[in-house]
């Protein structure tokens, strides 16, 4: 009965939503303003079209979010900027998408909008659509081009723009400059974020920002990103300069290319331009949207991913670098992995040097008797970097990838990390998608490092598990200022960059990192286990760390689920803490950090968040830096405290 009512309900919210958009364009077709709800009509789209420019903004619960900002694409030879006549809107149209994933931050989805769109024609009488997709919570929109001719053109510029007022706040990250850093392999997305910083300071890298950007209006909260990148695709971000709050999207610079390939969109004939979307609403709002898959391109129907399993893996390198690669050490991280009840163990760089092809093959075939499969490192690049690490040169094309690809797999391999790429442009689009196919094919997982945000691709791909994209824990290993920065780093990463998609952040260190003083307590790095999302979860810790730890803590990472049916966001705020809960089956898990200098109280009432259990444990900090395990029973309301850069986690089985 009640599926009954809300199916009549939003019915009856869109036919009046088609009347409101009708009317408003048939009576004030002088200002053409129109307007899009959302199915509860909290979110609102205000369309205008003044002097020939196209222009949006966007309101939540009646409160302006995002101020006139605009829309439009340059061609070559053809402007959709400027000089525009509005031809048609039409009418609002429901549109519903039940979907499961492979893995994710929940299994199964479902996603409601309200649909329409705008059809106007530039000068020289050429159209072009405007679709937006209005969503509880949430916005997107993108561009649709039925004809650019019958000669190939370049796509020169776009003119979209998320204009916040300039009261707003953002946590952002830079986007590093092409061919700089250690061996020219930037960009990569692993900057530190700018946190809590005023709309409008200037990006200190001309790059630019990357997504998913944060911005907070008042109360109000916005996630700013894109999704549904194809092979005709370039990856945007958005440009160095906002003046005023205004951020306007921008490309990859000309070096951001590979082989003799295009950094910038062409096309001829038909063309539709990637999702821009937008997550508002309150920082619960945002932390469990799904627009970034649900405007995610579908599952690929005509490749066969039923041997993707996702789960965890050892992996030598984190700690032990390049002098860990070689066959006893990774016999021994196999025996690791085989006795935490993980998946995978990951062999790193120069494994064709140190090891060999032929003792990889024994390798394998050791780890498959101890339910283990191994993934092996390889670097991307051609000429687009001088990085040194091999296998190199193997993948560059489709004759010598599946060569490659079915070469390790015969060997009993499970999967490939392939590291260094040459940025955003188009060709480097073609290949991560040439690359995923390919995998696929063969039946190999695949995860991507040195990368591009992967912006929905394990919805298309699932064999895509897990892809780094951020500045994570190797850099911690790395340098001491970082080590001090990231509590900070790691408290805005499940508000911004693990929103929609897989991070490899590698995480938990729980005895001592060489060289470096960890900021953080063990408490902090076992709730990362949970906080963070891979559909293949690398951890960092070594098999001599682990075996230093409580036994509570040992079966909690043995038992802990591999995917997760439901997320919950309890409390936070970016930067300073966080505290999130995940569910598998009837099991819950809650994790919480604490970046901050002081202690933070914690209330959970457990009823409120709709988690009912008889039984829990939780594990923490002791007040001598150990481990601290409680056993609780019976009690919706748990209060305890989070020592300052501290964490926690509660297991809650029915």
């Amino acid at each position: 009965m009640k599926n009954t009512y809300l199916k009549f309900d939003r019915m009856l919210k869109t036919l009046i939503l088609t009347v409101l958009v009708m009317c408003t364009f048939s009576c004030t077709h002088s200002h053409e303003h129109i307007f899009f709800l959302s199915p509860d009509g909290d979110t609102k789209v205000e369309i205008s079209l003044e002097e020939g420019v196209l222009y949006y903004g966007l309101y939540f619960e009646e409160k302006n979010i995002l101020e006139p900002s605009q829309l439009g694409m340059v061609w070559e030879g053809l402007d959709f900027s400027q000089g525009l006549e509005l031809v048609s809107v039409s009418e609002a149209t429901g549109i519903e998408d039940k979907y499961e994933l492979v893995h994710g931050k929940q299994k199964s989805h479902e996603y409601n909008a309200n649909e329409s769109t705008v059809v106007l024609k530039n000068t020289e009488g050429v159209e072009f659509h405007v679709v937006f997709r209005v969503s509880d919570n949430g916005l997107a929109f993108r561009y649709v081009f039925p004809s650019l001719g019958e000669k190939q053109v370049a796509l020169l510029e776009e003119k979209t723009t998320f204009n916040f007022k300039e009261s707003a706040k953002t946590w952002i990250q830079p986007m590093a400059d092409p061919k700089t850093g250690w061996e020219k392999t930037n960009p990569s997305y692993e900057e530190s974020y700018q946190k809590g910083v005023a709309v409008g300071t200037p990006s200190p890298i001309e790059s630019g920002w990357i997504y998913p950007a944060l911005f907070q209006s008042e109360d109000t909260w916005v996630l700013v990103s894109e999704t549904g990148i194809q092979a005709n695709h370039a990856a945007s971000r958005l440009a160095a300069a906002s003046p005023n709050g205004e951020y306007r999207i921008t490309y990859p610079s000309d070096q951001e290319k590979i082989f003799d390939g295009s950094v910038l969109p062409t096309a001829k004939g038909g063309w539709e331009s990637p999702w821009r979307i937008l997550a508002v609403g309150s920082l619960k709002d945002v932390v469990e949207s799904t627009l970034g898959t649900d405007l995610a391109i579908s599952q690929r129907s005509d490749l066969d991913f039923g041997f993707v399993v996702p789960g965890a893996a050892s992996w030598s390198w984190a700690l032990g670098k390049d002098e860990s690669i070689y066959y006893d050490i990774q016999e021994k991280h196999i025996d690791y992995a085989s006795d935490m009840n993980w998946e995978y163990c990951l062999v790193d760089v120069n494994w064709d040097r140190n090891i060999g092809y032929e003792k990889i093959g024994e390798l394998a075939t050791y780890a498959a008797t101890k339910g283990v499969g191994l993934v092996l490192w390889y670097n991307s690049a051609g000429d687009w970097n001088s990085t040194p690490y091999t296998p190199k040169h193997q993948l560059l094309t489709r004759e010598m990838r599946l060569a490659e690809f079915q070469k390790i797999r015969d060997l009993g391999v499970k999967g490939v990390k392939i590291d260094f790429f040459g940025g955003d442009g188009q060709s480097v689009m073609q290949y991560y998608h040439d690359i995923l196919e390919d995998a696929a094919k063969v039946g190999l997982i695949v995860n991507f490092h040195g990368a591009t945000l992967p912006r929905g691709w394990h919805r298309t791909y699932p064999n895509l598990v897990t892809v780094e994209a951020v500045k994570g824990f190797e850099m911690i290993t790395f340098e001491q200022e970082f080590a001090n920065e990231a509590p900070q780093h790691m408290a805005i990463l499940p508000f911004t960059r693990n929103v929609y998609d897989p991070m490899d952040f590698t995480p938990m260190s729980l005895h001592e990192i060489p060289g470096i003083e960890r900021r953080t307590s063990k408490g902090f790095e076992l709730a990362l286990s949970v906080l963070y999302y891979s559909g293949v979860q690398h951890y960092a810790e070594s098999p001599s760390g682990m075996a230093l730890q409580e036994p509570e803590v040992i079966e909690f990472l043995r038992s802990l689920p591999s995917t997760w049916d439901e997320v919950k966001y309890i409390d936070g705020f970016p930067g300073e803490f966080v505290i999130m809960a995940r569910r598998s089956g009837d099991s819950w898990y809650v994790a919480g950090i604490n970046a901050q200098d002081a202690t933070k109280k914690v209330t959970l009432n457990l009823q409120e968040l709709g988690i009912s259990s008889k039984n829990a444990t939780k594990i923490s900090d002791s007040v001598d830096e150990s481990w601290q395990v409680d056993n609780l029973s019976g009690d919706n309301d748990i209060e305890f405290e989070i020592k300052a850069n501290g964490g926690f986690v509660l297991y809650l089985n029915e």
